[in-house]
């Protein structure tokens, strides 16, 4: 048989242990659906960061929680200088995608991103040590972006950065996050954290539309309302910073409702939905 024939066989469908092997740029004829390709990649990149140091996730996800202070800058920017038009509500939005977009684009750990990624091989080998290490990731993530969020907050409470009338709308912005009812956090947490999880899986599956996708998916969550724990820790220590809330209504209000959702909605509905297509593929 020649080598032009011997090419233009079909190549069999690998098995999930083969996959681990094959080179990312032959997953696609390898693997059973676009869907279970997306997988392996997510699958490769989560077992990179569930063996990650410490430190070094704590350190990106500090600059994550920084760095995502751009979206209530930008949001409060963009309404003290916007005119009052009845649809004015969706171009402030916009600027709610800022921190979102230059976070990913930097390569920031965000708490809710691994909420799919390193979730994926622990569905995959769901090992006691697996388990361990994708614990100690978000509970590293997670107060690496709290304490990135506090030092932004406390940025702009203590040094005057910003006019009085960008400082009236941050302090409007944050206190309407808090209006909501511990059950409005939980249950709106669930949709942006599954709206993550659906951004972070489409970036897999379409790389060369990353920012496109970063700006729908979460320009969504901003006009539908639904919070965020990394964004909305923002707020809430801003709202701190100059009495306006209770270390009480903080945690048992939003962060521990938040959070909750966040993972509901990444992991319990998404990812593990997610994964069980990609089992259903591999089985047929």
């Amino acid at each position: 048989m020649s080598d032009e024939t011997t090419r233009k066989l079909p190549q069999t469908e690998a098995t999930p242990d083969e996959a681990k092997a094959i080179p990312a740029d032959d997953l696609d004829e390898r693997m059973p659906s676009k869907a279970a390709t997306v997988h392996e990649l997510l699958r490769r990149e989560g077992e990179r960061e569930l063996s990650r140091e410490v430190f070094a996730l704590f350190w990106s996800a500090l600059a994550g929680g920084i760095t995502m202070s751009l979206s209530l800058v930008a949001r409060g920017i963009i309404s003290a200088n916007l005119p009052e038009i009845e649809l004015g509500h969706l171009i402030e939005a916009a600027g709610y995608t800022f921190g979102f977009i230059f976070a990913i684009a930097a390569g920031q750990q965000l708490f809710t991103e691994n909420t799919v990624t390193p979730v994926v091989p622990v569905l995959r080998e769901p090992s006691r040590a697996h388990i361990w290490q994708l614990l100690r990731l978000w509970g590293t993530v997670l107060v690496g972006n709290i304490i990135g969020c506090a030092i932004a907050a406390a940025v702009f409470v203590w040094m005057p950065i910003f006019t009085p009338e960008v400082d009236e709308k941050l302090l409007e912005i944050s206190l309407h996050l808090m209006e909501k009812t511990p059950t409005a956090m939980f249950t709106g947490g669930i949709v942006s954290g599954w709206l993550i999880a659906i951004m972070v899986w489409a970036i897999y599956g379409l790389e060369a539309s990353k920012l496109t996708l970063i700006f729908l998916a979460t320009y969504l969550i901003a006009i539908g309302d639904f919070p965020h724990v990394v964004v909305g820790a923002i707020e809430v220590v801003y709202l701190l910073l100059l009495g306006q809330t209770t270390p009480g209504a903080a945690i048992g209000t939003f962060l521990i409702p938040v959070t909750l959702g966040n993972i509901v909605g990444g992991t319990a509905i998404f990812a593990l939905v997610a994964h069980l297509e990609v089992r259903a593929d591999e089985e047929d």
